[in-house]
């Protein structure tokens, strides 16, 4: 990045993204200082604890608390949005906790970050803001909404998305599940073996989020082009990596899931540009005097599909095995490497 001596701030920053994010910077020239900023005190302790360095402040604060918020955002240059309540039980069961975190909250970071001139923020979103059934889903697509109406009003502050399919052992997914299962000896907990889910590292999530960084114009959404694979056969690949005889227990989908997640939707894919590893999706940036538009439509509409987890690249068993075998949990635990790991 053709940047140096920036001040970051990453909301939600104890997280794995975060975590992520820490490394691929902090011993480089990019950011002078790089701020984390959640309402976990414990999270953040332990992450002072791990690096020791003083580039890193720390911020305790809650993004649907505005007072909170702007004074983290005083004298940055760009801001991560990564803040989010993401587990989809909790956010079925208790919807308006998602609403506040994830749409409010949004719209409280993108204002503090424009009162106190931020060129650019990324608002990190997710596969289930396509087409949602679910709150988390819902509340995600609402979040992407404001962000792209907030862009619409600013003209110093850049304000654009990712969205980005499951991040694979990132706190709250099914992979350390599948792993201290296997550990414990216990049965591996499979919602449905047909079930596909789109697999990325961590650090391809941070890439995808960099791009959008250089990249990004007012209201654009960046999409990343992931590969796919079945639960049934990720669970099979960590028991042969683990050399385990776990039974495997077939439990049901949970509440709000899908058999497959969608990155694009085909509305979407009708305006997407093709940007090689990436999709970059404009905003509509049409205003209220829509008459105007009547006239106007697309042409070969049924010739477009979404893109989601069932027509990408599907991996293997041995696919799968490849990309675990990738993934600092696995590389300490499976071939006994001395990696730092993500927090959980």
């Amino acid at each position: 990045m053709k940047i140096k001596d920036k001040t970051l701030l990453i909301t939600g920053g104890t997280g794995s993204f975060g975590t992520a994010v820490l490394n691929r910077f902090l011993k480089t020239d990019h950011f002078k200082e790089i701020r984390i900023f959640s309402r976990d005190e414990k999270k953040q302790d332990d992450m002072r604890n791990l690096y020791k360095d003083d580039k890193i402040k720390y911020y305790i604060g809650d993004v649907r608390d505005y007072t909170s918020v702007e004074p983290a955002t005083k004298g940055v240059d760009y801001v991560f949005h990564a803040a989010a309540l993401k587990q989809v039980p909790s956010c079925e069961f208790f919807p308006m906790q998602a609403v506040k975190t994830n749409v409010e909250g949004t719209q409280n970071v993108i204002r503090a970050a424009a009162a106190s001139g931020v060129k650019k923020v990324i608002c990190l979103s997710t596969d289930k803001a396509a087409y949602p059934i679910n709150a988390m889903g819902i509340s995600k697509a609402m979040m992407e909404k404001v962000a792209v109406a907030e862009s619409r009003n600013l003209t110093d502050t850049v304000v654009c998305l990712t969205r980005y399919g499951n991040v694979m052992a990132s706190r709250g997914s099914v992979i350390p599940l599948f792993v201290k299962q296997i550990q414990a000896g216990q049965e591996i907990t499979v919602t449905d073996p047909k079930m596909t889910r789109f697999l990325m590292s961590l650090e391809e999530a941070v890439d995808l989020v960099l791009f959008a960084f250089e990249h990004g114009n007012p209201g654009d959404l960046f999409v990343n082009k992931a590969p796919a694979g079945t639960i049934g056969d990720l669970a099979q690949a960590l028991k042969e990596m683990y050399k385990a005889n776990n039974p495997i227990k077939i439990i049901g989908t949970r509440h709000g899931e899908k058999l497959y997640e969608t990155l694009c939707t085909r509305e979407e894919m009708i305006k997407a540009q093709d940007m090689g590893e990436f999709f970059r999706i404009p905003a509509d940036n049409r205003d209220l005097n829509y008459a105007q538009y009547f006239s106007e439509g697309v042409s070969n509409v049924d010739d477009i599909q979404d893109y989601h987890s069932h027509n990408t690249v599907q991996q293997d068993v041995e696919g799968m095995k490849k990309l675990l075998g990738k993934l600092p949990l696995i590389r300490k635990e499976v071939f006994g490497e001395d990696v730092l790991q993500y927090p959980d």
